[in-house]
């Protein structure tokens, strides 16, 4: 991919609509420690990082852009990180709302799911154990490349 300064070098951004830019980025990085890298006007955008490689912009909500309505889950964004329970307590911390406390799956991920202020969730998993994904019912197709 050719570099280009004004878009997050991440293969894929999420674009989540919410009803105050600011507002939502000042809640993200308190929340969940995301960080700020670009302001799109006043109230229109903003580009953030989420972790080492990971990246979102946050939209403000015009048009057919809305944020989730109550009662409605139209997506989750997974993030990895390496402590899950450290993330959950931070979230907690700031008034987040819990969906589930963290977990630990037959999969090898530990995991929990917060709603934000705008109803999008996000859900932090840490990786406890290597686990074929043969060992728990599952078939691999073409296997992920090696780090």
């Amino acid at each position: 991919m050719k570099h280009n300064r004004s878009i997050p070098p991440s293969t894929v951004i999420p674009v989540l609509p919410y009803p105050d830019v600011r507002e939502a980025v000042r809640w993200l990085s308190a929340t969940f420690g995301f960080a700020e890298r670009t302001r799109i006007g006043d109230s229109h955008r903003a580009q953030m990082s989420v972790g080492a490689a990971g990246a979102m912009i946050v939209a403000d909500t015009r048009g057919e852009q809305r944020a989730p309505a109550e009662g409605m889950v139209t997506h989750v964004i997974k993030v990895r990180v390496e402590d899950v329970d450290a993330v959950f307590d931070r979230a907690r911390s700031h008034g987040a709302r819990v969906l589930q406390s963290p977990t630990e799956y037959e999969y090898g991920e530990r995991e929990c799911t917060i709603e934000d202020l705008a109803g999008h969730r996000w859900q932090f998993t840490e990786t406890v154990r290597d686990v074929a994904p043969e060992d728990y019912g599952c078939r691999t197709v073409s296997p992920w490349p090696a780090e």
